[in-house]
């Protein structure tokens, strides 16, 4: 049996979605619910001075290539979106959102499916809202709590306290106070979690 950990995720990268999928299927199997944790990839990578490798073009031309046999090997539908980079800061607050509404679990499902499985503009306000609507939520009223200056300054809060914890990346795994980067760690989080 497994303990829960911290997931440390922006919808902004790849591989904190296929890391999703991969939590989601030890849920299931463990009968454990993890600890998902909102950040923004942007605000963290600037607290710490750094470039993120989608922005590096070494990396960058290795990224797309790597996140699909990485889907193939574990079995999920993936798509590169063809809109990237997406600029997930609305998303993100609207995790927090959603958490108070005891959707969280469901719009992280849809939020990484759309972007990563069906390849949405998710740029594009007029998608988010149909997407919104089509996971009976009012977009307008979803929206606007979102910019609250509440719900702005708990996501804030939550990636300067991943920023104070040392986590540098995404997607990133805290369990037993120990760091895990990297949606190749699970194994490791999963060992240290039975501890």
């Amino acid at each position: 049996m497994i303990k829960p950990f911290e997931f440390y995720f922006d919808f902004i990268s790849p591989y904190s979605f296929l890391a999703h999928k991969e939590i989601r299927k030890i849920e299931n199997k463990e009968g454990v619910k993890i600890k998902y944790n909102p950040i923004l990839l942007g605000g963290l990578h600037n607290l710490h001075g750094i470039k993120a490798p989608a922005f590096i073009p070494a990396k960058a031309r290795h990224m797309i290539r790597d996140c699909k046999l990485i889907a193939e090997r574990n079995g999920v539908r993936f798509k590169f979106n063809s809109y990237f980079p997406i600029r997930s800061l609305n998303l993100m607050r609207g995790v927090l959102v959603a958490e108070e509404d005891n959707i969280k679990s469901y719009y992280i499902d849809v939020i990484f499916n759309t972007i990563w499985q069906d390849g949405l503009n998710m740029n594009d306000e007029i998608v988010i809202q149909k997407v919104l609507k089509n996971i009976n939520v009012n977009p307008k009223t979803f929206t606007l709590r979102s910019t609250s200056s509440l719900i702005k300054d708990s996501l804030r809060k939550k990636t300067s306290d991943a920023y104070e914890k040392g986590i540098f990346g995404a997607p990133t795994f805290v369990v037993n106070n120990k760091i895990f980067w990297g949606q190749d760690r699970i194994e490791f989080v999963l060992k240290e979690s039975s501890k």
